[in-house]
Parts: C-alpha cells; sequence; structure tokens
C-alpha cells in the first residue's frame, strides 16, 4: 500500500512567524533577499534587445495615388 504524500506549501503567516524570531541583523538580510528576488523576477520577463533600423528597407513601397482621396468616400467629402 502506497503512502499519500501531500506537499505543504508555506503561507505567508508561515513565512511571517519565521521571520518574526531572527534577529535584527538577519531579518535586514531577508529583507534584502526579498528585494533581490522580485527584481529578479521582473528582470527575468523584460530583456530587450537591441533594434537595429533599416532592417525593412526595401520591403514596403507605396502605389501612386495613394495619397488620393477614395471613390468610397466621396459622398462623405
Amino acid at each position: 500500500m502506497k503512502e499519500k504524500v501531500y506537499i505543504r506549501f508555506m503561507t505567508d503567516i508561515d513565512i511571517y512567524i519565521k521571520l518574526t524570531t531572527l534577529p535584527d541583523e538577519m531579518k535586514k538580510e531577508v529583507d534584502d533577499f526579498v528585494d533581490f528576488l522580485k527584481l529578479k523576477s521582473i528582470s527575468k520577463g523584460k530583456v530587450k534587445k537591441q533594434r537595429k533600423s533599416g532592417l525593412a528597407k526595401g520591403l514596403i513601397q507605396m502605389k501612386e495615388g495613394f495619397d488620393e482621396p477614395l471613390e468610397d468616400f466621396k459622398d462623405y467629402m
């Protein structure tokens, strides 16, 4: 017969209780580590690549008369 294994995640209260038992200098380390984790999670999804201009040069062409009014809109002009 297999035993069931339950995974229990810490709640905010559990973390708070552990934090309150630490000495003040260790609380500062925890605070710094939390800031590090927040920054890490923010920067993980926002990696900016350097943009290069001119990559689409010559791929788009404007047709003659592009700026001319359309026949369909003559009634509104």
